[in-house]
């Protein structure tokens, strides 16, 4: 994790969470969605494949839980799971809440319009929010 190093494109996108074990986790500024990305802090993969087993285990593990966030704090009516990377090489792993009233409803978001970045006080009070979900498993970065 020394080599580690966040593609400029996501740090520009994106509020840090923090560190899980395996993936720092991003907030996508785009107050439209609750919208997080996991990026596992490995220097050069591009693929998921390219991970080791437990890493993929760990992955998969993290996934699980910021998914149940998405639907249980959230109340996300469907959780969209994507690793594209066309722009952005890193391998990273976004999870995007959907709701059937969201403005790209039932399009993917991508390319679907401008972000609209969130205000200082909701933007908080997502941070907040998953980080007490994540209690004791995120560490500040």
């Amino acid at each position: 994790m020394a080599d580690f190093e966040l593609h400029s494109r996501l740090a520009a996108d994106c509020v840090t969470v923090g560190d899980l074990p395996l993936s720092r986790l991003l907030l996508l500024d785009d107050a439209r969605y609750p919208w997080f990305v996991l990026v596992p802090r490995r220097a050069g993969l591009v693929e998921l494949h390219e991970l080791d087993e437990p890493d993929m285990r760990q992955l998969w593990r993290e996934s699980s839980r910021l998914s149940r966030f998405l639907k249980e704090v959230c109340a996300a009516d469907k959780i969209n799971v994507g690793a594209l990377g066309n722009l952005v090489p890193q391998l990273h792993v976004h999870h995007v809440g959907r709701f059937t009233d969201d403005p790209a409803w039932p399009g993917p978001v991508w390319g679907h319009s401008a972000a609209v970045p969130y205000e200082r006080e909701a933007r908080e009070a997502r941070l907040l929010a998953v980080r007490r979900w994540f209690d004791g498993e995120i560490e500040s970065v």
